[in-house]
């Protein structure tokens, strides 16, 4: 196989993909990609300006991993987190938001509202920061704070559900706040432009990239299930060989229990599903089946579906950071855990992509970091103390310049 890393410059037209078009109609020529050594492809540097940053949404890179993966196989990252506010639901907020400005439901200076378990909520609030419109999120309790905050920097307005709701109880209250006010709900658990979007770009950006290099298996977790329904179909029409890999959270595994959702006219759920129990995997698996990956499951496009635990998701998530720099957070590291037992039983060369949703940093305050400390460690104040000058060591006095 070949074991060239691919490097990509950044575009978003979905058909050409040598070119971005922006949301005002300029095209932006794509810099080409000139094959320079066995290992890497190197761009060619060309100056990119962009008139807003909804521009720079997509196009993210695919990474190889050299130092987890094991070496029968080629395993490749493709990291989300490269968009502007660091995760792939980016790309689901400006489809929805764009989509409901071209059909006439969203009105300029219309409240945009949205369920969330903190990403969307970033992405969306990013768009409606861009384009003018007031945000309001409604996010459960156990959430990230750091979530939170980021929401509200961004301008939004955060109303922070109870615990005992789960995700149902965030979505119900955003249906609530829209019938009463008359907001625009984005609905990314039901709304088609979601995977409409991923199967516009998302897919059409791995098939691109894995062109020359071939590709066995994909590996995806589902939130709403737009990636895997979007980029699955695309994939699998491009490739019919290479195997979809769903993931789910051990301690919650709504698909592999074959227990439909109860759901409203509009595609929500009624209730919360038998089979959810609470997860660290934040972003993946909701207290019930989304509309929109329902619909990607009747597509029969799963060739297996993998639960993973919350403990190798963590442990998986802080090797790429020491290991490889990739700085992903709990998701992606429950995406490559899955990818790596695909890895054991893959034939000898199979190249397997993983994608990584979201930065670490969404993480600050959750078990992902509970062993990371802001102190130094006893390591840490042996090399501090092995050199005179400027010591900060616990219960002694600072040590500024050695006397």
């Amino acid at each position: 196989m070949n074991s060239t890393t691919v490097f990509s410059q950044r575009a978003t037209v979905p058909r050409a993909l040598s070119s971005r078009t922006s949301t005002a109609g300029t095209r932006v020529p794509m810099a080409p990609r000139v094959r320079s050594a066995r290992t890497r492809l190197v761009p060619k540097i060309e100056a990119r300006v962009y008139d807003n940053v909804l521009q720079t949404i997509g196009d993210t890179p695919v990474v190889k991993l050299n130092r987890i993966a094991p070496d029968h196989v080629e395993m490749y990252a493709k990291l989300e987190y490269f968009n502007p506010c660091s995760s792939v639901k980016d790309r689901l907020a400006l489809a929805v938001i764009e989509d409901a400005e071209r059909r006439g439901v969203l009105k300029p200076g219309q409240t945009v509202v949205e369920a969330t378990s903190g990403n969307t909520g970033i992405a969306v609030a990013m768009v409606c920061a861009q384009k003018g419109y007031p945000c309001v999120i409604c996010m459960a309790e156990p959430f990230s704070v750091e979530r939170r905050k980021v929401m509200r920097m961004l301008g939004a307005k955060v109303i922070v559900t109870p615990k005992a709701g789960k995700g149902t109880g965030m979505v119900a209250k955003a249906e609530e706040l829209c019938e009463k006010n008359g907001w625009f709900l984005c609905r990314q658990f039901e709304n088609e432009a979601n995977p409409a979007y991923h199967a516009s770009t998302t897919g059409p950006e791995i098939v691109r990239d894995f062109a020359s290099i071939g590709l066995d298996y994909w590996v995806t977790g589902y939130g709403t299930g737009g990636t895997f329904q979007g980029a699955g179909k695309v994939i699998k029409e491009a490739r019919p060989d290479c195997k979809i890999i769903l993931a789910e959270p051990e301690a919650a595994q709504l698909v592999a229990s074959g227990i439909a959702t109860e759901r409203k006219e509009t595609g929500a759920p009624k209730s919360s599903h038998p089979a959810f129990a609470a997860h660290p995997i934040q972003g993946w698996t909701p207290d019930f089946v989304p509309q929109v990956l329902e619909n990607g499951l009747n597509l029969n496009m799963v060739d297996s579906l993998l639960p993973v635990s919350g403990a190798d998701a963590i442990s998986t998530a802080q090797a790429l950071a020491a290991k490889e720099g990739i700085f992903t957070g709990i998701s992606g590291g429950a995406t490559v855990a899955t990818a790596l037992k695909v890895a054991e039983t893959a034939p000898e060369g199979s190249v397997i992509l993983a994608m990584c949703p979201d930065t670490s940093e969404r993480y600050l305050s959750t078990p992902l970091y509970a062993d990371i400390d802001a102190d130094m460690n006893e390591e840490e104040l042996e090399i501090a103390k092995s050199t005179p000058s400027f010591q900060l060591l616990p219960g002694e006095e600072p040590v500024l310049a050695a006397q």
